[in-house]
């Protein structure tokens, strides 16, 4: 007989807190607020061990990494009656069947230049098993939702979609003395589109604006070419990784915020924007028109004239700056990581009574 108990598999704690790992932590966080018997179970290999600490983490295992998620984690719950286990992380054990598997994107398969061979050739191994595994897949928008059905042949019935928010710490925190600039967020791979983004601000020098590049930085997965280009170029900052107080900040003191992605599952960023009173600039491409409906002023990714015409205009409108600001903030409280950690728990409340059936929504 199966276990009526939950658990969550916490290897993203492993891991850097980016896009992925923060929608893994914030459920998390939710879920245990609320249903503090939810037990969540980590490898020894904890980055943060203060997030482990608030979360009441119990480490299992010797492995690490992908080892200890598909051997020291089934292999303890299936001592514990194989309860349901919520994988929020793009991964999961392949062959636990009483999971529930969140899957992002496929940004692996459309733009495989952004990551190694060994990752792109791991995840096309393990997303269909986990896929045909799983008794509950969810997903975080409804263009993920699409896209995974049609690369794997999916109905729409077995896949929920469970949005990404911004966290309630994302707040205006009032003008500060400083520079003007334009501010991005995101790491500086292909599918970000940076280049394009950087070619469009080397268009505007007469704006006397800087760029603020924030987030994690890999010169592997970079552009050489345009790198010699922006070392160069004083007014092209990038900022790396920041604390949340200092990326609150320059939300809220940026002149606006640009999101010029070709590809995205969901895309925190433009929110957490959004909440901080930025207006946004965003991709015509992927989910965003989902997420970011007429809140946002849409750029042609493909276009560098498109994207450097739409800062200029943002720039030199101070009304259409503040009705997107308006327009932000109610867009952005669309979204809530209490209202998504109770529609997964919702999922896997389910599956605990259904005990052994698959999930259709």
């Amino acid at each position: 007989m199966l276990s009526t108990e939950m658990f969550v598999n916490c290897r993203f704690l492993a891991k850097d807190i980016t896009g992925v790992q923060r929608y893994s932590l914030e459920i998390t966080r939710e879920l245990k607020s609320q249903y503090p018997s939810i037990t969540c179970l980590a490898p020894d290999q904890i980055l943060h061990p203060d997030l482990a600490d608030e979360l009441d983490v119990n480490v299992i295992g010797s492995h690490t990494g992908h080892l200890w998620e598909q051997l020291d984690l089934p292999a303890y719950l299936h001592k514990k009656g194989s309860p349901v286990l919520l994988n929020m992380g793009n991964s999961a054990p392949m062959y636990y069947g009483n999971s529930l598997v969140v899957i992002h994107d496929l940004a692996y398969e459309r733009y495989p230049d952004s990551f190694s061979l060994q990752y792109r050739l791991l995840y096309r191994f393990m997303v269909p098993r986990l896929l045909r595994s799983a008794r509950a897949i969810v997903t975080v928008s409804e263009f993920s939702k699409a896209e995974l059905i049609e690369r794997f042949q999916l109905c729409s019935d077995d896949i929920f979609v469970v949005h990404n928010a911004a966290r309630g710490e994302f707040r205006n925190v009032g003008a500060l003395p400083a520079e003007r600039f334009i501010l991005a967020v995101s790491s500086i791979n292909r599918q970000k589109n940076f280049h394009s983004l950087i070619q469009a601000f080397n268009r505007l020098k007469s704006a006397e604006v800087k760029l603020y590049i924030v987030g994690g930085f890999n010169r592997i997965f970079a552009d050489p070419v345009l790198m010699a280009e922006v070392d160069g170029n004083p007014d092209i900052v990038f900022k790396g990784r920041v604390s949340d107080d200092e990326l609150i900040s320059l939300y809220s003191n940026a002149l606006c915020f640009v999101f010029p992605s070709f590809y995205e599952g969901f895309g925190i960023p433009p929110i957490e924007a959004q909440s901080c009173g930025c207006p946004v600039i965003a991709s015509n491409a992927a989910s965003l028109p989902e997420i970011c409906s007429d809140s946002v002023l849409y750029c042609d990714p493909y276009s560098v004239d498109d994207i450097a015409g739409k800062i200029h205009m943002l720039l030199d409108q101070k009304q259409l700056r503040e009705e997107l600001v308006r327009k932000g903030f109610v867009n952005s409280r669309r979204f809530s990581w209490n209202r998504s950690a109770q529609k997964m728990y919702a999922i896997a409340r389910i599956l605990i009574d259904a005990k052994t059936e698959p999930l259709h929504s």
